[in-house]
């Protein structure tokens, strides 16, 4: 799996640079972004990790990024950080998703915390659609009949349907009705696509 990355966005370089610093001493990957826009040009929602995001900054403040990443249904945790934040904003930037809100000067301890959190709640994230995946896939696999789970597990091991046939002691014809019928009920096109998707979901 991608290493996770701390993204931090934050108009002020020397402020940048020090959490990155504090980052990267605990062993984590960081990238450092002078704005919203410039974060948004590389942004890649497959990456994992977590924002550590200014909330004023010139062209595009961190709530209105917060908004642009929810319009487009990214779900990258956010730890928001300011020295202008009031209480309206933190309850705002909480509301609408974001993990904590720090203020500058930050507590080490308190922003290593939330960036863990964050992280954290990215993992929790990315693994659910896998587990969703992976039930769903069981679930199909248990509504199959015992002749067709047979037939399957024959199939996945690469042997064609006469050698399938001559195994379960039943015709060629009887095997590719089998096949057919428990392609629809699992919901793929081939064998060689469910064998890909059992070796996707048993490598996540």
């Amino acid at each position: 799996m991608t290493e996770s990355t701390v993204f931090i966005i934050d108009d002020d370089e020397a402020f940048r640079d020090s959490v990155r610093e504090l980052a990267n001493s605990i062993g984590l990957a960081t990238e450092v972004y002078g704005s919203a826009l410039e974060f948004l040009e590389i942004f890649d929602p497959s990456r994992p990790g977590c924002l550590v995001l200014d909330v004023r900054m010139a062209r595009m403040s961190g709530l209105a990024l917060q908004q642009r990443l929810a319009a487009i249904g990214a779900r990258i945790p956010i730890v928001f950080i300011s020295g202008h934040g009031d209480i309206t904003m933190a309850v705002k930037a909480v509301k609408d998703g974001a993990v904590d809100f720090v203020q500058k000067p930050y507590r080490e301890q308190q922003l290593l915390d939330a960036i863990d959190e964050a992280l954290r709640r990215d993992a929790r994230m990315r693994a659910a659609p896998a587990a969703e995946a992976h039930q769903g896939l069981a679930e199909r696999i248990a509504a199959l009949t015992d002749r067709e789970r047979e037939v399957m597990t024959l199939a996945l091991k690469g042997l064609p349907s006469k050698v399938i046939a001559k195994e379960l002691v039943i015709s060629h014809r009887t095997v590719e009705q089998h096949r057919s019928r428990l392609l629809e009920k699992l919901k793929v096109n081939s064998i060689t696509e469910l064998l890909r998707m059992n070796r996707d979901l048993s490598s996540e």
